[in-house]
């Protein structure tokens, strides 16, 4: 075998339940990724405005740490180390102000800048003050800003890493995590063919690796062990059976997602609207054609505004004699509601275009509350400004025909949907 770790790349590849193909080449990983870095923005600002309180819960650094966590298995738990321990006073930033700001300062600056000199002393400037309890679980956070810089970090990936390179990276070190990085660098450029700038691949891949998953190829490797360790690969194809009945259920929830898209678009050309879909939906499969079929190449200038949030919003009806958005939908299948409200916030309160148009969130049924759970959180406090309504999928269904037959507007729409 003449390279093993890139066998193992092509069979994590090839292998339909592991994290790059349940998680990393996932079309909502990159949708989320706006909403995310606007929500730590939003923490900047609540801290160095006094508004940021001196508790976790109901706080806009809660709201962000669990649409990260929402983002499938790689992160799964990324809240735990955020969660305040009152007994242990850990993470020391919910009462202590100086920390507080501080933590503030290496969001913001990792925010506004771009190179990775400046990322990282970024990260030694707060590692220096030892923030009790503040460790590298933030690079959950820092991931989403600069994911060619640097990689997100937990326990599987940590133990992924020492098994591939032989490495004692420790958790909850900066040192050890910067070292981490380093070796993740290497790696990436070595195998950069297989993987991506995206670090998140290669980090899959440690997660993989470290949870089991694969075994990391042997340091030293004869015949023997070699063909031990291609039967192992073997194994875990056959294996795949149960992780593969999960990606088989998120396929259909993508598909549902994709379905209602395509219901509202067909319905706002049947009401005389151009329409706009998702600029990363475009080109998903729908029916025999594309998703976005028939509908605008581009937003008309007075509504982009350079905003590439708003040229995620799942659906957008505009009018064809102003060129003004009319109606925005943000459909809310499974995933989290939080990155949906953030892009209908850039539109209305970015847009001036958009100020009157009528909002919606498409969601099934039972998800009423927790959309109304969602906007209740201090990080929303202008949406009531905005007369957000929800829309249930079946309301949607019930009367699609009837609207597209007789309707001339979306007055039906207000009929069956509610007011947030």
């Amino acid at each position: 075998m003449h390279d093993p770790f890139a066998t193992l790349i092509d069979c994590w590849k090839a292998d339909p339940s592991s994290t790059y193909n349940s998680w990393f080449l996932w079309d909502q990983r990159i949708k989320n990724f706006r909403s995310i870095r606007r929500g730590i923005a939003q923490v900047v600002e609540d801290i160095r405005g006094g508004t940021f309180g001196n508790a976790y819960r109901g706080s806009s650094l809660e709201t962000i740490v669990g649409s990260v966590a929402e983002q499938r298995q790689i992160f799964k738990g990324a809240d735990h180390a955020f969660l305040w321990k009152p007994k242990l006073r850990i993470p020391d930033i919910y009462e202590n102000t100086s920390n507080q700001l501080a933590f503030a300062d290496l969001l913001h600056t990792c925010d506004h800048c771009d190179c990775a000199e400046d990322v990282v002393a970024a990260i030694q400037r707060i590692d220096a003050i030892g923030i009790k309890g503040l460790g590298p679980a933030v690079a959950n956070l820092l991931y989403f800003i600069h994911p060619t810089l640097l990689s997100p970090f937990n326990t599987a990936i940590v133990n992924g890493f020492n098994a591939v390179t032989g490495g004692r990276v420790k958790l909850g070190r900066w040192d050890h995590y910067l070292s981490m990085r380093e070796g993740l660098l290497r790696l990436n450029a070595q195998y950069r063919l297989k993987l991506s700038n995206d670090l998140g691949a290669i980090a899959g891949l440690m997660f993989d690796i470290g949870s089991g998953r694969y075994a990391a190829p042997p340091q030293a490797m004869d015949a023997a062990t070699a063909k031990l360790w291609q039967e192992d690969l073997e194994r875990v194809r056959q294996e795949s059976t149960a992780l593969q009945r999960e990606l088989s259920q998120a396929t259909e929830s993508d598909a549902t997602h994709t379905g209602i898209q395509a219901s509202l678009r067909d319905l706002g050309k049947s009401l005389g609207f151009d329409v706009w879909i998702a600029s990363n939906d475009r080109g998903r499969s729908y029916g025999s054609g594309l998703l976005g079929d028939g509908c605008l190449a581009q937003l008309p200038a007075s509504v982009d505004r350079g905003l590439e949030s708003i040229r995620l919003i799942d659906v957008v009806w505009i009018d064809t004699q102003t060129s003004q958005v009319a109606a925005a939908f943000e459909v809310e299948h499974t995933t989290s509601i939080y990155s949906g409200i953030v892009r209908m916030l850039d539109l209305a309160l970015g847009t001036s275009v958009a100020v009157n148009c009528a909002l919606f969130l498409v969601a099934p049924d039972n998800r009423r509350d927790k959309v109304a759970e969602q906007l209740q959180r201090p990080a929303f406090s202008r949406v009531s400004e905005l007369g957000i309504r929800y829309l249930p999928y079946s309301q949607l269904e019930q009367n699609h025909a009837l609207m597209s037959r007789f309707g001339s507007s979306i007055k039906p729409l207000l009929e069956i949907s509610q007011q947030l």
